[in-house]
């Protein structure tokens, strides 16, 4: 049987209540789960499947904020669920998923009657939190230039990667004209193949 980490904290008789009213719910490539504005309906548990949490600004740029895969917790979900205000923010599926999905009225039965149900989803919370406060710190003191060049650094061993410009710009967070100006720069310095939808690195 398929299950996540956070349903282990969870006494047995418990565990086992909710684990007989949840079912795995699929979701395709490509799937909204939810969209920014929409009320948070319940906790999704990332049972497999990759997830991108991401949030577009006015001026229509987007930047991801962070990824769940397998046996991960929606960080925005908890703080929706709390809080009782919308997503301020998109989920959408990158790699076929499996997933979860913990109503409201549950949740809070679960953070009321298991301390270490609600622990396990605080300290995910905060892991989550100091991960973003990190994103913020390389937004607002990092130039563009110097986050790219570490963002290529860090998947450089794999020789080459299939991205588009605009995918790479959302990642960021800036716009595809800037990312494709810095990669052309790049490319012209012998440090990288530019092709369709495919980094290459120079060794």
């Amino acid at each position: 049987m398929v299950q996540h980490s956070i349903l282990e904290t969870l006494s047995e008789p418990l565990r086992k209540e909710v684990l007989s009213s949840l079912q795995p719910l699929h979701f395709e490539h490509g799937r909204i789960l939810f969209r920014a504005g929409d009320p948070c309906q319940g906790l999704p548990l990332v049972l497999n499947g990759t997830v991108k949490v991401q949030m577009t600004g006015l001026s229509g740029h987007s930047i991801v904020l962070y990824r769940m895969g397998a046996d991960d917790i929606c960080t925005l979900s908890i703080g929706c669920l709390m809080t009782g205000d919308g997503f301020r923010a998109e989920a959408v599926v990158e790699e076929d998923a499996e997933v979860f999905m913990v109503p409201r009225g549950l949740f809070d039965r679960l953070m009321d009657q298991s301390a270490d149900f609600r622990l396990g989803v605080m300290e995910s919370y905060g892991r989550r939190l100091n991960d973003l406060m990190l994103l913020v710190e390389e937004v607002a003191f990092r130039r563009m230039d110097e986050r790219l060049a570490h963002w290529l650094e860090t998947r450089a061993v794999e020789g080459s990667i299939r991205i588009t410009h605009q995918e790479l710009a959302v990642e960021l967070g800036t716009a595809r004209e800037v990312v494709s100006r810095l990669l052309k720069e790049l490319e012209r310095q012998g440090k990288l193949r530019l092709s369709r939808g495919c980094i290459s690195f120079v060794q």
